[in-house]
């Protein structure tokens, strides 16, 4: 890096905070067990995929002394999409293990997972890591979406880890990369290598998290830096009262970051897709709310606001949920009829193809969708065989289905108000902020925590951070089994062994918390405007962590 901007250069001097656990011992901590744990789900399938690594206990860390240790190597690959302080979890990590011995090394694997089949790697020194210390973004060494899954792909690794003397890796990524994580660590078991494997709990969307995992890296920044978009969304929207604004936000599997903004900046409407798909909510019924609460806004002259709304929505209603399930499969890399499909060039060709292997429901359900939004439906599939559904364009389906029920309302004279919308998807512009000071701190725990990991000869493990309400020093560090996350979801067609999702939970906190003001938001004009992330202030300015941890946690 070149060149640096004045708020960079002052971040470098930023020294993020340890548990006290880590700050007084280092890694040289003694690993307290806990009980045999089990996972989730399907207990039984878990058990016989993961022998190695299933029941083992959670761990925390306690007071231990110093002892006498070996230089190590230990790689490093960043896999997924990118969550702002990802580079201090690789800052933390190589403090560790050159605390554990000094003459320790760690190797970056470029790209992901594929760097790390390619053999494509670079030293990580103290220059290297120095110069990417607070910062956001992936770009130290890169980030990738490749799967280590074939018999291949798992020789390729070994033999790399080989080569260059690996003894520990660390995956830090969400929930799909540590299901790969924890097949890497029971391939390790499985075919005698003495290769130790090591996750850390990342991403923005806020759904890799449990009584173990708070919070996943990177959400705290993320929600951040889109409350503060929304914020002046909003402010512009109570400045020209024309607009109505349609805001969708990250969060294909989960809410959590439409509720937590929704939290920081009070808009007049924000869906929740797990309340849509607990309710039984039809699209219609989806959007016939939503018009009331625009009506209701403009019989009080006010035809203007802010609607939330999170990119996975389309996939929890009934229908539209059926549907997609029907397409995954109909379109999967393992389906007969992919070939022919492949082979339509015509758009109507594709339509007609779709609508006649569609169950009755579906084809109604896809008939009534507009034409942009069926070819989304259709497009080209994510790594996993599934709808990209951050491609669908779901905030102007609203706006489009929403102006048609007003249309409806006018023409009967019950609607006297005007609508004019803009369409707004806030999810590239979060992913790679600076982190903000938790992140900062939670990260260089996350990445210290995993070097103790090592040290203890652990493998299989998530590096878990705990009590974050607190401030740093009281937190709590130690390590929770991947197989304690896991249960069987469908995936190309058949049931793969994954790490489960955390939803928003509807008698959670966090949610009552908004669902018993939001009525009062639609009707008035209570909006909260966050303003940028502080990193130099008072600290309830730049220290406060979000809404929903306070909510679920203090």
């Amino acid at each position: 890096m070149a060149a640096i901007s004045p708020l960079q250069r002052a971040r470098t001097a930023y020294q993020p905070k340890l548990p006290a656990v880590l700050e007084e011992n280092g890694p040289f901590v003694t690993l307290r067990e806990g009980g045999a744990t089990r996972s989730v789900s399907d207990q039984e399938e878990i058990r016989q995929q993961f022998p190695g690594t299933y029941g083992l206990p959670v761990v925390t860390f306690a007071a231990g002394t110093q002892r006498e240790t070996t230089p190590m190597t230990v790689g490093v690959i960043l896999s997924g999409g990118q969550a702002p302080g990802g580079h201090n979890v690789i800052a933390g990590l190589f403090d560790g293990i050159k605390d554990l011995h000094p003459e320790s090394r760690l190797l970056g694997f470029l790209g992901g997972p594929k760097g790390l089949m390619k053999d494509k790697c670079m030293d990580l020194t103290s220059e290297v890591i120095d110069a990417y210390r607070n910062t956001g973004g992936f770009d130290m060494i890169q980030s990738g979406r490749d799967k280590i899954e074939k018999p291949e792909d798992f020789a390729a690794t070994v033999a790399t880890c080989k080569r260059h003397g690996v003894q520990a890796l660390v995956v830090i990524g969400g929930d799909d990369s540590n299901t790969n994580a924890c097949l890497l660590a029971q391939y390790m078991i499985d075919h005698g290598h003495d290769i130790q494997v090591i996750g850390c709990p990342k991403t923005i969307d806020g759904d890799l998290k449990n009584d173990w995992i708070e919070i996943s890296f990177g959400f705290d920044t993320a929600t951040k830096v889109y409350s503060e978009l929304i914020g002046n969304v909003q402010r512009d929207a109570n400045s020209a009262q024309k607009y109505w604004h349609f805001i969708k936000l990250m969060g294909r599997s989960a809410s959590h970051i439409a509720l937590e903004c929704a939290l920081q900046t009070q808009p007049n409407a924000c869906i929740i897709s797990e309340e849509v798909a607990s309710r039984g909510l039809t699209l219609n019924q989806v959007v016939r709310d939503l018009a009331t609460v625009i009506k209701t806004r403009a019989d009080k002259g006010m035809n203007f606001g802010v609607a939330l709304i999170p990119e996975g929505l389309i996939e929890f209603i009934p229908e539209m949920r059926g549907l997609i399930r029907e397409l995954n499969d109909l379109l999967s890399e393992h389906s007969e009829s992919k070939p022919y499909f492949d082979s339509l060039k015509r758009e109507d060709d594709r339509l007609q193809f779709v609508n006649t292997k569609l169950t009755p429901v579906s084809s109604q359900a896809f008939s009534s969708l507009p034409l942009s939004i069926q070819l989304q439906l259709i497009g080209d599939r994510d790594p996993h065989g599934n709808v990209q559904v951050s491609k669908i364009e779901t905030e102007k389906l609203l706006i489009d289905l929403v102006g048609d029920v007003l249309r409806e309302w006018q023409a009967a004279g019950t609607y006297k108000g005007k609508f004019s919308a803009q369409a707004h998807f806030f999810g590239y512009e979060g992913r790679c902020a600076a982190p903000s000071n938790f992140d900062a701190d939670y990260c260089y725990s996350l990445g210290y925590t995993a070097a103790a990991l090592i040290g203890g000869g652990r493998t299989g493990y998530l590096s878990s951070v705990r009590n974050l309400c607190a401030p740093a020093r009281q937190w709590e560090a130690g390590g929770v089994p991947l197989t304690m996350m896991m249960n069987l979801e469908r995936r190309h067609g058949s049931a793969k062994p994954v790490i489960r999702k955390a939803l928003v939970e509807l008698e959670g906190k966090p949610f009552t918390t908004f669902a018993a003001q939001r009525q009062s938001w639609a009707e008035s004009t209570a909006y909260v405007y966050p303003g940028p992330i502080q990193y130099f202030g008072p600290s309830e300015v730049c220290d406060v962590v979000t809404k929903t941890l306070l909510l679920e946690r203090a």
